[in-house]
This record gives structure tokens, sequence and C-alpha cells, in this order.
């Protein structure tokens, strides 16, 4: 079982912007621990702390168990600081279930961050991790995956119970 409780839509905190952390000390250490375990235990490739609870700029992403990607990658204060390309694909959210959506990003980016030990990182990421780099950051600025959808009744999809 995770150690952490997804926050489900429509909580108020899902749509708050986030505080930067300040310093990787041994309790935002203990947090990224519980982040990582419950992005583990649950269905998803990533996860942001506003998904649990917590408002603060730090995302985890792993898109290894469906595309090659970097691994694990725990990010602190992550900013896209350059894009390009544009892609159309579905997207579901462990904060939003049994919903998926087609929805426009970008087909490649550039994340500057800090990584767990507070060291800055540079991630260059394309393809299904770029997609679900854009959408963990979003997370951290209050903005769901719902609002990126364009025609509700087109892109707004049922998930099916395989897709789970």
């Amino acid at each position: 079982m995770p150690p952490l409780k997804i926050v489900k839509y429509p909580n108020k905190t899902l749509q708050e912007r986030s505080e930067g952390v300040v310093e990787v000390d041994a309790e935002v250490s203990l947090f990224i621990d519980d982040l990582v375990e419950t992005m583990r235990g649950s269905t998803g490739v990533g996860i942001a702390a506003p998904q649990v609870g917590r408002l603060l700029r730090i995302i985890v992403v792993d898109v290894t168990p469906k595309n090659p990607g970097h691994g694990e990658l725990v990010l602190i204060n992550p900013k896209i600081t350059a894009q390009s390309g544009k892609r159309k694909g579905r997207e579901g959210c462990l904060s939003v279930p049994g919903f998926i959506a087609n929805i426009k990003r970008s087909r490649k980016v550039t994340v500057s961050a800090l990584d767990r030990d507070g060291e800055a990182v540079e991630i260059e990421a394309s393809g299904f991790e770029a997609v679900a780099l854009q959408h963990e950051i979003d997370h951290l600025d209050g903005i769901l995956f719902l609002d990126h959808i364009t025609d509700m009744k087109r892109d707004l999809l049922k998930r099916k119970p395989e897709e789970d």
C-alpha cells in the first residue's frame, strides 16, 4: 500500500500553485522517499507533491515501465527551459481516476531542476517522458490535464478497465 494518500479531483489543493523548496533537508528527503514509494505503488509513471496534498515543487517521473527514458527522476523546483515540436496523445492522471484525454504537448523539453541531493541537473527528454514531465510540472502550477482539453465531447474519454 502506498505510504501517501493520493488527492482526487475536485480537491482544491490540485488547483493551487506550489512553493519552491528552499533547502533539501532531512524532512524533504523523507517526503521524497514517501512520494517515490507512492508512485511505485500506483499505476502511474509520475507524481507531483500536490497530488498527495503537499504544495511543494517536487515531482517524480519514471516512464521505464512503458518506454525507455532516464529512469527514475526526482526533480525539485523543476522548470521547463526549452520545448519544441508538438504532439497529441492520451493522458491520464492518478488524481482524476477513470478518465483519459487527448492532450497537445511539446515533443521535446529541457528541464532544469535540483536532484534529490540538491545538485543542479538539466534533463533533455522526448516523447512519452517529455509528456510525463510536462504533466507533472503542470501540477506544481495548479494545472490539471483537464485544463488542456479543447473539446470535452471529443477529447475526454472514460478509461476502459484494461487501461488501468
